[in-house]
């Protein structure tokens, strides 16, 4: 299943995705305190978080998978979003500093095909940022936010995959502690809830925040090899050193 761009902007127009807006936001600022001079493209739908880092960064655009739709961004000004196939980017390879992903892994059918295309884009020493719905999360499990839509990910099954993909994962968070629910008393304790979440209960958080790096370098299996030896017939045995038409020795 997969959500539509309306249902994505309609749920951060709400208090409860207004509220997640604002508890993400923070998380992926103290990740990328520093992105000055940097070419940064979001994918998926991260539109909602690009905002902190649209004054510092060379350039800041939104890529939408063409089967979720797109919508413009910013408000104010030309459009920095265009609708793409998540597996064939229209962009030069090594030409993008930070990637930031957001309602893409769990989406998309093959998630190493979309990864793979993302390294192809990313500049050597790029950074990538990846927030998915964590497995054991309660969020996971609530369909009425996007994060309860798609394929959630364990820390476990997200690091495989990054792995796979020719990333190094360097840093692990979580995020969201507090109940996906529309009450305003929740939605009031939201920060406080953020603050002890990751002491408390860590391993229960809304989503996994992953940063990686690019690596350019992947490792190849060893391959085994076999030492051939010469094998001599016994010259004082009679009539083995004596070759037939289908005989054939090693040099």
């Amino acid at each position: 299943m997969n959500l539509d761009v309306v249902d994505l902007r309609n749920f951060y127009g709400e208090p409860l995705g207004r509220i997640v807006r604002m508890l993400l936001r923070r998380r992926l600022r103290a990740m990328w305190p520093q992105v000055a001079g940097d070419r940064l493209a979001g994918i998926g739908y991260a539109t909602p978080y690009l905002r902190p880092f649209r004054n510092e960064a060379e350039r800041v655009f939104g890529l939408m998978p063409a089967r979720q739709g797109v919508v413009n961004w910013p408000a104010e000004g030309p459009s920095a979003t265009a609708l793409v196939d998540d597996t064939n980017l229209p962009l030069p390879t090594s030409s993008i500093d930070r990637v930031l992903l957001v309602h893409l892994l769990e989406m998309v059918d093959n998630p190493a095909e979309t990864l793979r295309e993302i390294w192809r884009v990313m500049a050597p020493g790029g950074r990538l940022i990846a927030v998915v719905p964590n497995r054991t999360g309660v969020w996971a499990r609530v369909e009425s936010t996007p994060f309860g839509v798609g394929r959630p990910f364990s820390r476990g099954q997200l690091d495989k995959l990054l792995k796979e993909s020719l990333f190094s994962p360097i840093d692990w968070q979580g995020a969201l502690y507090t109940a996906p629910l529309s009450r305003r008393f929740l939605i009031k304790s939201a920060p406080a809830f953020e603050r002890i979440g990751g002491t408390l209960w860590p391993a229960l958080s809304g989503v996994t925040i992953v940063e990686a790096t690019k690596q350019l370098y992947h490792g190849l299996p060893a391959i085994s090899r076999t030492r051939r030896m010469p094998v001599f017939a016994p010259v004082l045995v009679p009539g083995l050193n004596r070759k037939t038409p289908d005989e054939t020795t090693d040099p």
